[in-house]
C-alpha cells in the first residue's frame, strides 16, 4: 500500500489495482489538462463527491439525481475551484440540507472515472470523480432542486437502490477503515 498526493486533491492510500489505475489516470489528466478543474465537456473534468454517512454510520445519504435519473452520492463540478475536498463538502451541504457534516478522514476515500452520457447541451465526457468520506451529525435532510429525492440507505441494502459500481464500492472501501 502506498500513499500518493496530488495538488488540489489531497492524499490517497492506494490499496487495490483499481485504486492505482484510477489514481494514475487522474494524475495524468490533472498534470496534462490546464482546465482540469473547470467544467469543460471537451476534455472532461474533475468533480468532487461526498459519501455522507448517517450519524450512526449504518446508512449513506444518496440523492435521486434529477439530470441523471439515478441514485448517487452527493457531489458536483469544481467550476474552476482547485480544492476538491472543499467542493465535495460544499456540494454535500448544498444538496442535503444538513446543518453539520464532519470529515471522517483527511484523505481521498475513492476515485472513480466514468463517462457522462451526451445530452442536448453537452457531448459525452469523463468525470474524474474524487470522493471523500463524511458523517452527518443529525438525520434531518432537505431535498434541493438538483434532486428528485434524498434517502438514508442502509449499507446492506444499497443494491435495492442502485446498480452503480461507483456507489457499491462504498461497502468494500469502508471495510478498510
Amino acid at each position: 500500500m502506498s500513499v500518493m498526493s496530488l495538488s488540489g486533491v489531497g492524499c490517497y492510500k492506494l490499496r487495490t489495482a483499481r485504486d492505482r489505475d484510477m489514481w494514475r489516470r487522474l494524475r495524468v489528466f490533472c498534470e496534462s489538462e490546464p482546465q482540469a478543474f473547470s467544467r469543460n465537456p471537451e476534455t472532461g473534468h474533475v468533480t468532487g463527491s461526498a459519501f455522507v454517512m448517517s450519524p450512526d454510520r449504518t446508512s449513506v445519504l444518496l440523492t435521486h439525481h434529477r439530470k441523471l435519473d439515478r441514485w448517487l452520492q452527493l457531489g458536483g463540478h469544481c467550476d474552476g475551484i482547485a480544492d476538491v475536498p472543499f467542493v465535495a463538502l460544499k456540494e454535500a451541504y448544498e444538496e442535503s440540507g444538513l446543518s453539520r457534516i464532519k470529515p471522517l478522514s483527511g484523505q481521498v476515500f475513492d476515485v472513480d472515472i466514468h463517462e457522462i452520457r451526451q445530452t442536448a447541451k453537452d457531448r459525452a465526457h469523463l468525470h474524474y470523480d474524487v470522493r471523500y468520506l463524511f458523517q452527518a451529525e443529525a438525520w434531518e435532510i432537505a431535498v434541493s432542486g438538483e434532486s428528485y429525492a434524498l434517502a438514508w440507505v442502509p449499507l446492506d441494502r444499497l443494491e435495492e437502490v442502485t446498480e452503480s459500481p461507483g456507489v457499491l464500492v462504498l461497502r468494500e472501501k469502508l471495510s478498510c477503515y
